[in-house]
């Protein structure tokens, strides 16, 4: 039944598709589809607006319409079915995909050290297998106690220095805000700080607007376990400079 109620309105025409708005909308109400964000059902919006202050284009605004009453028990449902399943998220059997099984490594000798005659060159600061946020386990021996870097994917290939100068002594988790699950990353990231004893986080994303979101996730995932942990985003350009360095609230 439809009811003259406030409900989220979004404007396609401003909407850049950047995700940030998904994220705080913690009914999941809001999903980024075909690189537009959209209202998946009116009965999961609220009306109350958490959304519209993360949105960089002024897209979101909260009217007054006739709309299918908000339905609590709707939202309930629509969030279990977006959570990522437990199994999957568990340690993998050796018999399982390789490039989820869970490894640690030690620190590779120099390029000089590994054979004299070949160039020199920079060695990996990579100590841990696998990188992607959806297949790291929360469980995983090497997040313990960890400074955690969280990146955006195309951070690595934008920025020549990325093992030097952010990886080097941090557990590395990689993603896309834009075409990956906004709710499975804030789960997982709500997992990982509520287990893990994490030391501190930095994020590294690209200056473009769909990368904002990272942060925001993993604030948000922070907040649902109730942790406060030093958090530090670092900005780069898509000629791979850096833009900004910044501490973030917890």
């Amino acid at each position: 039944m439809k009811v003259k109620r406030k409900i989220v309105q979004i404007d396609e025409d401003k909407c850049n598709g950047c995700g940030l708005c998904a994220p705080s909308c913690a009914e999941g109400a809001i999903q980024i589809i075909n690189g537009k964000a959209k209202l998946v059902s009116e009965k999961f919006c609220d009306g109350l607006g958490a959304c519209l202050g993360e949105c960089p284009e002024d897209a979101l605004k909260v009217i007054e319409r006739e709309a299918e009453d908000f339905d609590e028990k709707a939202v309930v449902e629509h969030l279990k079915l977006k959570a990522p399943s437990g199994e999957r998220e568990e340690l993998p059997m050796a018999c399982g995909c390789p490039s989820a099984q869970v490894q640690s490594f030690s620190a590779p000798p120099s390029g000089a050290e590994a054979n004299p005659a070949a160039p020199v060159r920079e060695p990996s600061a990579l100590s841990h297998w696998p990188v992607q946020i959806r297949l790291v386990p929360p469980t995983a021996p090497f997040l313990k106690g960890a400074n955690l870097l969280v990146a955006a994917d195309c951070t690595p290939v934008a920025y020549p220095g990325f093992h030097g100068e952010f990886l080097k002594g941090k557990a590395v988790m990689i993603g896309c805000p834009k075409f990956d699950d906004a709710q499975t990353y804030i789960q997982k990231f709500t997992d990982i700080f509520a287990t893990a004893g994490i030391k501190s986080v930095t994020v590294v994303t690209m200056e473009v607007p769909c990368c904002q979101g990272l942060p925001v996730i993993v604030r948000k995932g922070m907040e649902l376990a109730g942790k406060k942990i030093p958090m530090e985003q670092i900005i780069i350009s898509t000629r791979g400079e850096v833009l900004r360095k910044q501490k973030l609230a917890a």
